[in-house]
């Protein structure tokens, strides 16, 4: 089996070289990794106190941030060495401020895990939500290193809990403490004898409710807002934008639409400027100043980093991602009290399981769906207020996993 696995990890490692003349992620993965161990071996002192944590991409940052700055205010004496796999993750973070180092992960092969954990030394790892590398877990158990899941989630489909998953269960018996996000998880772990589990909860929900307190002040996005209802289309793709434009350009409610891509690349906000009816006007938000952002109907947001703070001034939130491979980050359209709709692809999302439960959050699975949910919305401004009452008390009684995890881990 790890024959196998070693065997597909270069397969992999190929596939990218060949798409990388290609394909701009492929590239930057191939790139990033060039030089870890040259960059390690000038710049880390082999003296230093270092927590190493490691996530995916950017949505697992988000997660594991919160420990990062807990972890940064609590141990000031420690550096923190912080490794993304994904270009999506490293690209926009690798100068994030509370982080002394910033690296790829290197591909997962013994001689690199070997080589990592020796330059580095970490005192304690911390691998974000569902993450594992089997060879750098094998090489921290080895050197006896505490290692732990933060926010980890499981469900009965994963490897580990079927009958020929004994080689990735042997995975999980190396981690020091498993931090997961609910009672299921935590019974699937037992299942298969795995009891060094508490459920702390997940910790983007301190992450979010923080994002509250630190919200940038945006004057022109309040201009734009100001006295107006206004639905933020926060993450969107093509299939989100197609229904929510064609309500846009066909419906006779007044409101205000602020659209977040998720692809923010010239040919794809042309696109959608394309698709918005020549009556309404068009504004970009690199192009916006005191004077035509009143005149605006619509502002398309063509920038990254303030999408979380864009959502302070909204009134309803409608999330992407929900007809593709499944939604992006409700809460941040939550902790500011907004009713939000998205996809029918969310089954994999606790968060949005819940907050449908609780009637803070609706999913729509065609254009009717979605026309008689806003209709409803734009017709009863109570109900908009209701509503997101129940999505900013959700993440206010779900914060406090980050001080769990603080609490119990108790370093030196």
């Amino acid at each position: 089996m790890t024959i196998l696995y070693l065997l597909g990890i270069r397969i992999f490692q190929i596939l990218v070289l060949l798409a990388s003349p290609f394909n701009s992620k492929a590239k930057l993965w191939l790139k990033g990794r060039k030089t870890i161990f040259k960059s390690l071996k000038q710049n880390v002192d082999s003296n230093e106190k270092i927590y190493w944590i490691h996530c995916a991409s950017l949505g697992e940052f988000e997660q594991g941030r919160p420990l990062i700055e807990a972890l940064k205010n609590a141990y000031p004496q420690y550096k923190i060495l912080l490794t993304f796999y994904s270009p999506s993750g490293y690209e926009i973070r690798k100068n994030y401020e509370h982080a002394d180092y910033v690296y790829y992960l290197p591909l997962d092969t013994p001689l690199n895990a070997k080589h990592f954990v020796e330059m580095v030394k970490p005192q304690a790892v911390f691998f974000v939500k569902y993450e594992f590398w089997y060879f750098f877990l094998r090489e921290i158990n080895k050197r006896n290193i505490p290692l732990y899941l933060v926010s980890g989630i499981f469900r009965k489909n994963q490897r580990f809990f079927k009958p020929n998953g004994i080689k990735s269960r042997k995975m999980l018996k190396w981690f020091t403490h498993f931090f997961v996000q609910n009672e299921e998880s935590k019974e699937l772990l037992q299942s298969i004898n795995i009891t060094n589990v508490s459920v702390a909860g997940d910790t983007r929900f301190d992450r979010v409710y923080d994002i509250t307190q630190k919200a940038k002040s945006l004057p022109l996005i309040e201009s734009f807002t100001k006295d107006e209802i206004v639905l933020i289309a926060g993450s969107s793709w093509k299939a989100d934008e197609e229904l929510l434009l064609k309500y846009f350009n066909e419906s006779t409610h007044q409101f205000k639409l602020i659209i977040a891509p998720h692809e923010i690349h010239k040919e794809n906000i042309t696109r959608i400027e394309k698709t918005i009816s020549d009556s309404k006007k068009i504004l970009k938000f690199s192009e916006a100043n005191k004077t035509n952002i009143h005149k605006a109907d619509v502002l398309i947001i063509d920038s990254i980093g303030i999408l979380s703070s864009v959502y302070k001034y909204g009134n309803i939130a409608y999330i992407g991602g929900g007809f593709g491979k499944g939604i992006h980050n409700i809460l941040e359209a939550a902790t500011f009290g907004l009713p939000i709709l998205f996809g029918p692809n969310y089954l994999k999302f606790k968060e949005a399981i819940e907050l449908i439960k609780l009637k803070g959050a609706f999913t729509i699975k065609n254009y009717d769906e979605l026309k008689s949910k806003l209709d409803s919305f734009l017709s009863n401004q109570e109900r908009i207020k209701e509503s997101g009452k129940i999505s900013s008390k959700y993440v206010e009684q779900n914060r406090g996993a980050t001080a769990h995890i603080l609490n119990a881990i108790k370093m030196d």
